[in-house]
Protein backbone atom coordinates (compact mmCIF):
# COMPACT_ATOMS: atom_id res chain seq x y z
CA UNK A 1 0.00 0.00 0.00
CA UNK A 2 1.08 3.01 -0.82
CA UNK A 3 1.12 6.14 1.03
CA UNK A 4 -0.23 8.46 -1.52
CA UNK A 5 -3.42 6.16 -1.56
CA UNK A 6 -4.68 6.98 1.69
CA UNK A 7 -6.74 9.65 2.96
CA UNK A 8 -5.82 11.39 6.03
CA UNK A 9 -8.69 13.49 7.56
CA UNK A 10 -8.97 17.28 7.76
CA UNK A 11 -7.43 18.14 10.97
CA UNK A 12 -8.27 20.76 13.31
CA UNK A 13 -6.78 24.31 13.30
CA UNK A 14 -4.08 25.08 14.15
CA UNK A 15 -2.10 28.14 15.87
CA UNK A 16 -1.80 30.05 12.48
CA UNK A 17 -5.11 29.73 11.67
CA UNK A 18 -6.40 30.89 14.67
CA UNK A 19 -4.41 33.90 13.98
CA UNK A 20 -5.51 34.43 10.64
CA UNK A 21 -9.11 34.34 12.07
CA UNK A 22 -8.29 37.22 14.98
CA UNK A 23 -6.65 39.22 12.68
CA UNK A 24 -9.18 39.40 9.90
CA UNK A 25 -12.29 39.32 11.96
CA UNK A 26 -13.60 42.25 14.50
CA UNK A 27 -12.86 41.66 18.11
CA UNK A 28 -15.80 41.13 20.35
CA UNK A 29 -16.45 45.24 22.21
CA UNK A 30 -16.60 44.86 25.71
CA UNK A 31 -19.24 46.42 26.82
CA UNK A 32 -18.50 48.64 29.95
CA UNK A 33 -21.44 49.06 32.44
CA UNK A 34 -19.43 51.28 35.46
CA UNK A 35 -19.35 54.32 33.93
CA UNK A 36 -22.99 54.48 33.52
CA UNK A 37 -23.90 52.96 36.93
CA UNK A 38 -21.41 55.46 38.37
CA UNK A 39 -23.01 58.23 36.75
CA UNK A 40 -26.73 57.04 38.13
CA UNK A 41 -25.49 56.67 41.44
CA UNK A 42 -23.43 60.03 41.87
CA UNK A 43 -25.57 61.98 39.68
CA UNK A 44 -29.16 61.69 38.81
CA UNK A 45 -29.97 59.41 41.92
CA UNK A 46 -29.31 62.82 44.12
CA UNK A 47 -30.99 64.84 41.62
CA UNK A 48 -33.94 63.16 41.60
CA UNK A 49 -34.06 62.44 45.19
CA UNK A 50 -33.66 66.20 45.86
CA UNK A 51 -36.33 66.84 43.24
CA UNK A 52 -38.99 64.70 44.78
CA UNK A 53 -38.39 65.99 48.15
CA UNK A 54 -38.75 69.41 46.77
CA UNK A 55 -42.38 68.87 45.14
CA UNK A 56 -43.19 66.90 47.96
CA UNK A 57 -42.97 70.03 50.46
CA UNK A 58 -43.69 72.70 48.10
CA UNK A 59 -47.30 70.46 47.58
CA UNK A 60 -47.80 70.03 51.39
CA UNK A 61 -48.65 73.16 53.04
CA UNK A 62 -47.70 72.42 57.00
CA UNK A 63 -50.11 75.63 58.03
CA UNK A 64 -51.88 78.90 56.49
CA UNK A 65 -53.29 82.16 57.70
CA UNK A 66 -52.95 85.93 57.48
CA UNK A 67 -51.02 88.83 58.84
CA UNK A 68 -51.47 92.14 59.23
CA UNK A 69 -48.72 94.69 59.17
CA UNK A 70 -46.84 97.75 57.22
CA UNK A 71 -44.16 95.84 54.66
CA UNK A 72 -40.61 97.42 56.29
CA UNK A 73 -38.64 95.42 53.29
CA UNK A 74 -39.20 94.24 50.04
CA UNK A 75 -36.78 93.31 47.37
CA UNK A 76 -36.09 90.27 44.84
CA UNK A 77 -33.41 88.65 45.92
CA UNK A 78 -31.20 85.28 44.52
CA UNK A 79 -28.69 84.27 42.78
CA UNK A 80 -29.99 82.28 39.88
CA UNK A 81 -33.79 81.54 41.51
CA UNK A 82 -35.34 85.52 41.77
CA UNK A 83 -37.93 84.91 44.48
CA UNK A 84 -39.02 89.12 46.59
CA UNK A 85 -38.91 88.70 50.22
CA UNK A 86 -39.77 90.89 52.64
CA UNK A 87 -40.56 92.06 56.14
CA UNK A 88 -43.73 92.66 57.97
CA UNK A 89 -44.12 94.93 60.91
CA UNK A 90 -46.96 93.67 62.99
CA UNK A 91 -47.64 96.07 66.02
CA UNK A 92 -50.41 95.40 68.44
CA UNK A 93 -50.85 98.46 69.76
CA UNK A 94 -48.46 102.39 69.19
CA UNK A 95 -45.69 102.46 71.26
CA UNK A 96 -45.05 98.79 71.81
CA UNK A 97 -42.27 97.44 69.25
CA UNK A 98 -43.44 95.40 66.12
CA UNK A 99 -43.20 91.70 65.41
CA UNK A 100 -41.49 91.24 62.16
CA UNK A 101 -43.03 88.39 60.14
CA UNK A 102 -40.25 87.59 57.13
CA UNK A 103 -42.31 86.37 54.00
CA UNK A 104 -40.87 85.03 50.67
CA UNK A 105 -43.14 85.35 47.76
CA UNK A 106 -43.02 83.95 44.07
CA UNK A 107 -45.57 84.96 41.88
CA UNK A 108 -44.52 88.33 40.40
CA UNK A 109 -48.23 89.56 40.48
CA UNK A 110 -48.51 89.20 43.72
CA UNK A 111 -45.15 91.33 44.35
CA UNK A 112 -47.20 93.83 41.78
CA UNK A 113 -49.59 94.23 43.91
CA UNK A 114 -47.66 94.05 47.97
CA UNK A 115 -45.69 97.04 46.14
CA UNK A 116 -48.43 99.34 44.70
CA UNK A 117 -50.13 98.72 48.20
CA UNK A 118 -47.06 99.66 49.63
CA UNK A 119 -46.76 102.97 47.55
CA UNK A 120 -50.23 104.28 49.14
CA UNK A 121 -50.42 106.96 52.01
CA UNK A 122 -51.83 104.20 54.99
CA UNK A 123 -49.72 100.83 53.32
CA UNK A 124 -51.42 99.15 55.79
CA UNK A 125 -51.66 95.18 54.17
CA UNK A 126 -53.10 91.90 55.09
CA UNK A 127 -51.12 88.88 53.75
CA UNK A 128 -52.72 85.62 53.15
CA UNK A 129 -49.35 82.75 53.43
CA UNK A 130 -49.00 79.25 53.29
CA UNK A 131 -46.25 77.64 55.68
CA UNK A 132 -43.70 74.73 53.52
CA UNK A 133 -41.47 73.10 56.38
CA UNK A 134 -38.31 71.34 54.91
CA UNK A 135 -38.00 73.15 51.57
CA UNK A 136 -34.53 71.89 50.71
CA UNK A 137 -33.00 75.22 48.98
CA UNK A 138 -33.36 78.29 49.45
CA UNK A 139 -33.97 78.40 45.83
CA UNK A 140 -37.70 78.71 46.42
CA UNK A 141 -37.76 81.39 48.95
CA UNK A 142 -35.33 82.23 51.89
CA UNK A 143 -38.42 81.64 54.52
CA UNK A 144 -41.39 79.25 55.25
CA UNK A 145 -43.53 81.71 54.38
CA UNK A 146 -45.16 82.22 50.87
CA UNK A 147 -47.27 84.78 50.37
CA UNK A 148 -50.37 83.69 48.10
CA UNK A 149 -52.69 86.76 48.11
CA UNK A 150 -52.06 90.36 49.60
CA UNK A 151 -54.67 93.20 50.14
CA UNK A 152 -54.80 96.94 51.34
CA UNK A 153 -56.77 97.11 54.62
CA UNK A 154 -57.41 100.78 56.12
CA UNK A 155 -56.28 102.48 59.13
CA UNK A 156 -55.87 100.42 62.48
CA UNK A 157 -59.16 100.71 64.89
CA UNK A 158 -60.10 98.97 67.72
CA UNK A 159 -57.92 98.96 71.46
CA UNK A 160 -55.25 101.02 71.61
CA UNK A 161 -55.23 102.51 68.07
CA UNK A 162 -56.12 106.39 67.43
CA UNK A 163 -58.40 107.78 64.76
CA UNK A 164 -56.03 109.96 62.13
CA UNK A 165 -55.59 113.43 63.91
CA UNK A 166 -56.22 112.80 67.39
CA UNK A 167 -54.43 111.57 70.40
CA UNK A 168 -54.39 109.33 73.38
CA UNK A 169 -57.18 111.16 75.02
CA UNK A 170 -59.50 111.24 71.87
CA UNK A 171 -59.02 114.94 71.01
CA UNK A 172 -57.55 116.42 68.21
CA UNK A 173 -53.80 116.63 67.95
CA UNK A 174 -52.15 119.73 69.34
CA UNK A 175 -55.01 121.09 71.31
CA UNK A 176 -54.56 121.68 75.08
CA UNK A 177 -57.26 120.26 77.54
CA UNK A 178 -59.41 122.85 79.90
CA UNK A 179 -57.55 123.18 83.14
CA UNK A 180 -59.62 120.91 85.83
CA UNK A 181 -60.85 122.98 88.92
CA UNK A 182 -59.23 121.07 92.30
CA UNK A 183 -61.83 119.37 94.50
CA UNK A 184 -62.56 121.68 97.71
CA UNK A 185 -60.68 120.39 100.45
CA UNK A 186 -62.75 119.82 103.91
CA UNK A 187 -60.95 119.40 106.71
CA UNK A 188 -61.01 116.02 108.47
CA UNK A 189 -61.58 116.74 112.49
CA UNK A 190 -60.67 113.59 114.52
CA UNK A 191 -62.43 111.78 116.86
CA UNK A 192 -62.08 112.30 120.72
Amino acid sequence: MADEDLEYPERGYTTQDVRAVREGAPSPRRRRRWPWILLLSIVIAPAALLALWAAITMNYTYSSGSRVGYVQKFSKKGWLCKTWEGDLAMATSPGVAPQIFPFSVRDDSIAAVIQQIMQTQDGRIALTYEEHRGVPTSCFGETDYFVSAARAVGPATGPGTFPAGTDPRGMPAGTQPAPATPAPVTPVTPRP
